[in-house]
């Protein structure tokens, strides 16, 4: 059975009690009538049995059924701030009531409560209105708060086996806490003690750094146990205690950038920072380089600036093991870096 046919039987019930008892209580009013009063009150029972199936779902299911769906359909973030200023609302006619209670009669009487709910209708709506940009606004100040000096940052094991985080940390500019957990230590420690040598070269590399954070007063670093023992892989344990954490993560490897970014994980990829403060050359420009080596193609010769720029140099394989003025032809921009294409320039060579 549904619940209306149940409201609708217990209201037909509750309705018929209620006119018996009206009739058996106004026997002036039944004499009036010129009917028996036996009629009258089976009459009476009758109206009442078709009040209570018509009107009863009115009174109860329906009025249920429709604010079960206006609070499905209303956001957590509506109700949230709606509640919100329903308290302001009623904490401003608590200020209120007293002075205005003081007023003669009527005012006293009535003003606090014509008050208490134009407040209350106003709050709710103003509040339930704006509710996102509210939500928004303490979110964006949360966010600046995490970001700020005491924000954490996690460093994983590319970052510090590539060692330029020294240098980017002494810098200042990346106004927080390093932080390393104990699975990247350890996971260096594997490293640095693999049969291979090169593996085992960069691991011992990753330790030193490591200690060089730890021995500088002006860096900030810590090394916490925080562990996320249902993940295996290091990379996602990294991911899911940044999220834990609220933190960002510095990183040089681009599948754990990616797979943090789709996380809404903050990502300081060391990487993009040395290709975004490179020197950049626009066609027309001239400059000196040493020519290093021959190119892929032929007569290329290849070149390297002093932020590790590659350039190419056209017909630069005449001028191999020496210094040359060459002017920029062609600038690419990839994810590896930024490519130079130049020529010899007409000045003279060194």
């Amino acid at each position: 059975m549904s619940a209306e046919f149940i409201a609708r039987i217990l209201g037909m019930f509750f309705f018929l009690f209620l006119s018996i008892g009206f009739g058996l209580n106004n026997v002036e009013l039944i004499g009036l009538t010129g009917f028996s009063p036996e009629f009258v009150t089976v009459l009476f029972a009758l109206v009442g049995i078709l009040i209570g199936l018509i009107i009863t779902p009115y009174l109860t299911t329906r009025p249920l059924r429709v604010a079960r769906r206006i609070l499905t359909e209303v956001s957590v973030e509506t109700m949230l701030t709606s509640f919100i200023g329903l308290i302001m609302g009623l904490l401003v006619v608590l200020l209120a009531t007293y002075p205005l209670s003081l007023l003669p009669h009527p005012f006293g009487t009535y003003l606090p409560i014509f008050l208490a709910t134009m407040a209350s209708y106003l709050s709710l709506t103003i509040f339930g209105a704006r509710a996102k940009e509210i939500i928004a606004l303490f979110r964006q100040n949360a966010r600046l708060y995490s970001q700020g000096n005491e924000r954490e940052l996690l460093l994983d094991t590319s970052v510090l086996i590539d060692g330029r985080i020294v240098e980017i940390a002494q810098t200042g500019f990346l106004g927080g806490k390093l932080i390393v957990p104990r699975f990247v230590l350890s996971e260096l420690h594997q490293v640095a003690d693999s049969s291979d040598s090169i593996k085992r070269n960069r691991g011992r590399r990753g330790l030193a750094i490591l200690n060089e954070l730890q021995r500088d007063p002006q860096i900030e670093l810590r090394i916490i146990e925080d562990d996320i023992t249902l993940l295996s892989e290091v990379d996602d344990k990294l991911v899911a205690l940044a999220v834990q954490r609220n933190g960002g993560i510095i990183t040089n490897d681009f599948n754990l950038n990616q797979v943090a970014t789709a996380q809404n994980v903050m990502v300081l990829n060391i990487n993009a920072l040395a290709n975004a403060v490179r020197s950049i050359y626009i066609p027309g420009e001239s400059f000196s380089i040493y020519v290093l080596q021959e190119g892929r193609e032929e007569n290329q010769g290849v070149g390297y600036l002093e932020d590790g720029t590659m350039v190419i140099i056209e017909n630069g394989n005449n001028y191999l093991d020496r210094t040359i003025n060459v002017e920029v032809t062609r600038l690419i921009t990839r994810e590896a870096g930024r490519i130079l294409f130049a020529k010899p320039s007409n000045t003279s060579n060194r």
